[in-house]
């Protein structure tokens, strides 16, 4: 009876057209972000509008800081997690070893070409700088800090300051311990793993961001420097980019269809989700969650890929540690007057593959410049003639970093036969706004499953 009462009300209520507002895909919001960040920049340097530059500069900080805010516990328990996910792999060592293998294979290549771009174009030449013109950095990197700053003096100070490097080696001492520990160590692995997934949460929400913050840090890098200063240093920024592109859209295509021997076009409609936010955010650790996902969606084992990108983002840096310190080295000793000789060159290519660890992942690579430039035993003055332009340059060396932390996975899982090339190939389909959605982290590990 009640059901019949209440048909008739039911169909007798009035139909109402819902206006929905369309859905704008995320790769558009970064693109509008940009547009508007240039137009706002431009717009707060010409007209000499100080609270647009300071609205634009408090937007792109608070950006970062939201990023930062995250980075030392979740590298802490990405890497102490993914330590202990390799015991569930087969041949585990010989995983991390090749996957360690092809990082520094893949750098050599990356600064072979650095240097090969910065000997043919002469970045230097011919800007109008001159050594008055650098400052020395705040923070400079040496080998001696570099080698005993690994390991810290307490538990709490690596997070306070931002080490990484050091939070790296504690999560690698807490992950190993576990391991010998076995199952006496579950309970602390269950805790990890619930932290982990409550951060990688919280940095969704800041991903979404993603679209505000690109207004503020494009719109007050062109506010602060303007495109006259951009203009002197147009050789040294084209090397760069191009220097990313003959790596991002060379080297690993080739790579991943001779050594892998899979379609490079599908990497790109795969990969392209954490490659476009790479750009935006300028940082690997940042990218990280959705860096993952995208490398389990290429058919990357997910107990392999937990391990290798969250070491990826702290270690693997081709665009950071690679080409651009090659290229760098070269235009600042250009600037100074200081020949260089193959040794130099071949002392760049050493500082590529054992110091990439000190870019942390980070937005910016100035402690990895600092530390070439101090053992080839240039100014580091040279250092505060590239800060100006560096927010420009970030973008495509971060997105050519995390492009690398995905497609070396893919060569080791191959290599080792344990792609799974049905969901490679259905990993065209996937977009950023599947990636950044809420609750997409379930519904990816179940599509990579399936």
């Amino acid at each position: 009876m009640s059901t019949s009462a209440e048909t008739p009300a039911s169909s007798q209520a009035p139909k109402t057209s819902k206006f929905r507002i369309p859905k704008v895909p995320f790769w558009a919001q970064i693109l509008a972000g940009l547009v508007l960040g240039v137009l706002l920049g431009w717009i707060a340097k010409s007209g000499d509008v100080g609270w647009l530059t300071a609205t634009l500069k408090q937007i792109g900080d608070l950006f970062i800081q939201l990023l930062k805010l995250a980075v030392a516990p979740l590298v802490f328990f990405a890497i102490l997690v993914s330590i202990t996910n390799l015991r569930q792999v087969n041949n585990a060592a010989r995983l991390a070893t090749r996957t360690l293998l092809w990082f520094m294979v893949t750098s050599l290549i990356a600064v072979a070409i650095g240097l090969a771009i910065g000997l043919l174009t002469n970045p230097g030449a011919g800007t109008g700088l001159t050594p008055k013109d650098g400052k020395l950095p705040q923070h400079a990197g040496s080998w001696i800090d570099f080698l005993t700053g690994i390991v810290p003096t307490d538990v709490v100070t690596p997070f306070t300051e931002l080490n990484v490097l050091q939070i790296v080696f504690m999560a690698a001492v807490a992950g190993i311990a576990a391991l010998q520990l076995g199952e006496k160590a579950e309970p602390v692995l269950k805790i990890s793993r619930s932290v982990l997934e409550l951060l990688q949460k919280a940095l969704w929400w800041v991903i979404r961001l993603a679209p505000i913050g690109t207004v503020g840090l494009i719109g007050k890098a062109i506010a602060t420097y303007g495109w006259n200063l951009i203009g002197k240093y147009a050789t040294f920024t084209v090397d760069i980019y191009v220097g990313c592109a003959i790596v991002l859209f060379g080297v690993y295509p080739l790579l991943l269809g001779t050594v892998a021997k899979v379609n490079p076009l599908q990497f790109f409609k795969g990969a392209w989700p954490a490659i476009q936010l790479a750009f935006v955010s300028r940082s690997s650790v940042g990218t990280m969650p959705v860096t993952q996902k995208v490398t389990e969606r290429l058919g990357v084992p997910k107990e392999y890929a937990s391990f290798a990108v969250p070491f990826g983002s702290t270690t693997k840096m081709d665009g950071c540690a690679s080409i651009y310190p090659a290229i760098a080295a070269i235009f600042i000793a250009q600037i100074f007057d200081v020949p260089l000789g193959i040794g130099d060159y071949l002392l760049i290519a050493f500082v590529s593959v054992i110091g990439s660890a000190a870019t942390a992942g980070l937005t910016g690579a100035t402690v990895m410049l600092t530390l070439t430039l101090s053992t080839l035993g240039l100014p580091l003055e040279g250092v505060g003639l590239l800060m100006a332009i560096d927010p420009i340059l970030d973008m495509m060396r971060t997105a050519t970093n995390v492009a690398g932390q995905v497609v070396i996975p893919i060569l080791v899982s191959a290599k080792e036969k344990i792609l799974d090339h049905e969901a490679y190939g259905r990993a065209a389909d996937i977009s950023l706004d599947t990636a950044v959605a809420d609750g997409v982290e379930e519904k990816v590990s179940v599509a990579a499953a399936a």
